[in-house]
C-alpha cells in the first residue's frame, strides 16, 4: 500500500504577513509577495500555502481566489505554537550595506529577540533603511522556519542606549582590550542579556569606560582572532544561544 503523501507538503511556500491570523479568516496578498506565489509558485486555487505573524505561531492556508497580482488566503489550521524567543538583544554599530543587511539575516536565524543598531563615535554610517533590514530579517524568517521576526529598533546614540540600560539584564560587550572568555562569563550570567558589537574601528576608550560603568556590564574576548564586527556579532550570539542551552 503507497504511503500517504505529507501534507502539507515540504514543497509548501511559507509568508510571514502582517494580518493578525486565526482559523477561518480570509487574508488578500499582492506586490511582491503575490508574484511570488502565483508567478514563481504557480499557486493555484486549493494548493496550500503556510503563514505566520509574528505572534501566533504558523498556520496551514488555502488559495482560493487567485488572480493576476493577488490572491485570497484562507486559513483553516494552525500547524505550530509560537516558538520560545531566547531573550537576547543583539547591539551593534550600523555597517555599510550588505554587511549590515548580512548581519540583520543572520541575527534572525540566530534567533535573538531584539536588532538594536548603536550609533558610537567611530561608526561611519549615520543613516540606516530601516525598511531594507526589516525585508532581510522577515525572509531569513520564512527560509529558516522562525514563526517568530526580531524586533528592529531605530539607530540610538550609545550614551542613550547606556544611560537608559534596564539594571536586569546582562550586557556582554565585545572588548578589543581583553575581557573573559566569551562562554565562561555568559554561563556566569544567565537570564535576561544583550550583546554589544561596536564599528569596524572598535570603542574609543570613553566610550569602553562608560559601558563598563554600567551595573551588569561585563566585557567579553571572542578569541585570539581579529573579527569584523558583522562576524564578531555573528559569533558573539551564537556562543550566547550555546551558553543559554539554545543550541
Amino acid at each position: 500500500m503507497a504511503a500517504t503523501p505529507a501534507w502539507p507538503p515540504q514543497s509548501t511556500p511559507r509568508l510571514f504577513v502582517e494580518t493578525p491570523l486565526a482559523e477561518g479568516i480570509a487574508v488578500r496578498i499582492d506586490g511582491g509577495q503575490a508574484h511570488y506565489l502565483v508567478s514563481v509558485m504557480r499557486t493555484k486555487p486549493g494548493d496550500p500555502v503556510k503563514l505566520f505573524d509574528g505572534t501566533s505561531g504558523e498556520w496551514l492556508a488555502v488559495a482560493e481566489a487567485v488572480g493576476k497580482r493577488d490572491l485570497t488566503l484562507v486559513v483553516r489550521e494552525r500547524l505550530r505554537d509560537l516558538e520560545a524567543v531566547p531573550d537576547l538583544w543583539l547591539i551593534a554599530a550600523p555597517l555599510k550595506k550588505g554587511r549590515i543587511d548580512w548581519l540583520a539575516e543572520k541575527a534572525c536565524e540566530l534567533g535573538v529577540a531584539r536588532l538594536v543598531l548603536a550609533e558610537t563615535r567611530r561608526t561611519v554610517v549615520d543613516r540606516v533603511n530601516l525598511d531594507r533590514l526589516r525585508a532581510h530579517m522577515v525572509e531569513a524568517a520564512e527560509q529558516c522556519g522562525r514563526t517568530a521576526v526580531p524586533v528592529l529598533d531605530p539607530l540610538v546614540k550609545l550614551p542613550a542606549l547606556l544611560r537608559d540600560w534596564p539594571a536586569e539584564r546582562a550586557l556582554f560587550f565585545a572588548d578589543e582590550a581583553g575581557g573573559a572568555p566569551a562562554l565562561e562569563a555568559m554561563r556566569a550570567r544567565p537570564g535576561p542579556a544583550a550583546v554589544l558589537i561596536g564599528p569596524e574601528g572598535g570603542f574609543d576608550a570613553a566610550e569602553r569606560e562608560a559601558i563598563r560603568a554600567v551595573s551588569g556590564a561585563v566585557g567579553i574576548s571572542l578569541g585570539p582572532r581579529i573579527l569584523r564586527a558583522d562576524t564578531a556579532a555573528a559569533a558573539a550570539t551564537a556562543v550566547w544561544m550555546a551558553a543559554a542551552g539554545d543550541w
